[in-house]
């Protein structure tokens, strides 16, 4: 009976949970990333504003991502010019159109991934890993599908020399019935 309120009270803890747990104090909270510069996220992506470097080209590559055929052709029109950044920020543009643009996408940022400022160079590398990536699935897909087709051409063809049998096979046993 003494332990009848110290149980219930171990009782009521345990349900209750971290809930009756302090909470940390502030200076041992996590670090809240810091917002990207005022004034970033430039419609075309440069090397000039170190501050904006990488939002702007995170900003680029996700309107690229998400952006329809039109707002490509418009943009690829306007990134014209053989400036390094211009030619990975092409670069970036078509790793995200369709398959015949990632051939091309790959070559400019193999070609200009080196120019890249340091700070920029690890996310270029991984897009350029992405679209190899995407290329070499593509490419699997191709071949599945042509091993697929010679498959099925292969099994018309025994589908037919079976038919061909069983006729024989059919005229052999009439022959037979009949002697």
């Amino acid at each position: 009976m003494k332990f009848r309120p110290l149980l219930a009270c171990l009782a009521v803890t345990w349900l209750a949970g971290c809930e009756l747990l302090p909470e940390q104090p502030r200076s041992m909270a996590p670090k809240v990333a810091q917002p990207a510069a005022k004034g970033c996220h430039a419609v075309i992506p440069d090397f000039d504003d170190e501050a904006c470097l990488l939002p702007d080209w995170v900003a680029f590559g996700l309107a690229s991502q998400r952006g329809e055929r039109n707002w490509r052709d418009v943009m690829l029109s306007r990134l014209a010019g053989e400036a390094k950044e211009r030619r990975l920020a092409r670069a970036v543009l078509l790793a995200w159109g369709n398959e015949n643009q990632w051939d091309r996408a790959s070559e400019l940022f193999k070609a200009d991934l080196h120019t890249a400022p340091a700070a920029l160079q690890p996310l270029l590398r991984y897009w350029l890993n992405e679209v190899e990536g995407r290329r070499a699935m593509a490419g699997r897909l191709a071949s599945s599908q042509e091993e697929l087709a010679a498959m099925e051409a292969e099994n018309a063809a025994l589908a037919e020399k079976l038919e061909a049998l069983t006729a024989i096979e059919q005229n052999i046993n009439l022959r037979q019935q009949n002697d």
